[in-house]
């Protein structure tokens, strides 16, 4: 593993910070008060080959990996993490195809999807069902060469404005992990229909909507692998969710150390720079130590999934500490900026807001620290 950035990997930032700088920055606090799907964004996200970076070229996608991939998910996060994890939710059934769909899948939908004619989206989620993904209810009935799915999602990312989602469902009813299986649904099939927009604390330039299944006739083509591997299916997608997740939380927290920074070196208190007083320069001397830490586990991770190396236990722990580390980050610029920190007029709020979710979604942080606690039990237990 090389700490220092390939050509292509500099390339590759200098292109994004340019895109970011020109299509994304000037609108992000805009599309989060409007509660507004930068849909437009995204296709040029996907004309520009953003969206399609850890998939093969014979899909559309650039044939690198995640460790570029999550360069660019850092740089989109540092001005609108809804975007970022617009593009890391698009990404999951890009990642589910690659690995589980058969050929006609792929290029039915895999090009589609790097190139931005569609988007994706994620359902597994359930309203009694979050962290206790093994006990879905919805349903799905194999009757003749279609599956009958009924049942509700919740908290779907991109759900309405997503074309195809990647659905959950249980095909048998025994109580086991081993009757889940995943279906390719997308939006306009009949029985499909959404929920509200929710509102949110942050990531409002994203909906995120239940999704309802009534009687959806889903053709059996659109079985993704094999009857009762869905629950494999969602936790390898997690694994390299976290990895995402993880990118977009040293985004916002590079952000928040950035202008928590500047903000110190020119306010002045007491006729210095407040930046001179130990009580803010500390803190921002931790911000910036805690912030390359997590940028270095996050790469660890995408290093060892680029290898085909096990990286459960690294994308638990890149998840879990860069996302504590951005809460606690945007919290104390907040801090530093005092009054003006919890005015809107100044952008640490929103990124204090966005943090906050980082330490929820792709598995809470206490399902990862639980996650994590169980590989070291099984990693241990193989050495006695």
């Amino acid at each position: 593993m090389d700490f220092l950035l390939n050509d292509v990997q500099r390339m590759l930032q200098d292109s994004i910070r340019k895109f970011v700088e020109r299509e994304i920055a000037p609108h992000a606090m805009e599309w989060e008060e409007n509660m507004e799907f930068p849909m437009d964004v995204m296709k040029k996200l996907g004309n520009s080959g953003f969206l399609g970076i850890p998939y093969p070229e014979k899909y559309n996608g650039q044939g690198l990996g995640y460790q570029e991939y999550i360069i660019v998910l850092e740089e989109i996060a540092k001005a609108s993490a809804a975007l970022a994890i617009a593009l890391a939710v698009n990404g999951l059934p890009q990642l589910i195809l690659d690995k589980f769909g058969n050929e006609k899948q792929k290029m039915e939908y895999l090009p589609r999807l790097s190139s931005g004619e569609l988007t994706g989206g994620f359902s597994l989620t359930e309203p009694d069902y979050g962290s206790d993904a093994k006990s879905i209810k919805t349903m799905a009935e194999k009757k003749g060469d279609y599956y009958i799915i009924n049942g509700t999602k919740r908290f779907s990312s991109q759900g309405g404005v997503a074309d195809v989602y990647v659905v959950f469902a249980r095909t048998q009813n025994t109580g086991s992990s081993h009757d889940i299986s995943a279906f390719l649904v997308t939006k306009d099939i009949k029985g499909v229909s959404f929920g509200r927009h929710e509102k949110k604390m942050g990531l409002n330039a994203t909906p995120t909507r239940e999704i309802y299944f009534d009687n959806v006739r889903v053709p059996a083509e659109n079985l993704i692998g094999e009857e009762g591997i869905g629950f494999k299916i969602a936790m390898i997608a997690l694994d390299s969710g976290r990895v995402t997740i993880a990118a977009t939380a040293v985004g916002i927290a590079e952000s928040a150390k950035n202008y928590a920074l500047e903000y110190a070196i020119t306010r002045k208190q007491f006729s210095r720079p407040i930046v001179e007083f130990e009580g803010v320069s500390f803190p921002l001397a931790d911000m910036e130590t805690k912030i390359n830490a997590a940028r270095l586990l996050t790469q660890r991770a995408a290093f060892l999934r680029d290898n085909n190396l096990p990286h459960s236990k690294e994308a638990a722990m890149a998840k879990v500490f860069a996302t504590d580390t951005a809460m606690e980050v945007t919290t104390n610029a907040v801090q530093i900026l005092g009054g003006n920190g919890y005015m809107r007029d100044y952008p640490v709020e929103r990124y204090m807001r966005e943090a906050k979710v980082m330490q929820i979604v792709e598995g809470t942080n206490q399902i990862q620290r639980l996650v994590i606690s169980r590989l070291m039990v099984r990693e241990i237990s193989r050495q006695i």
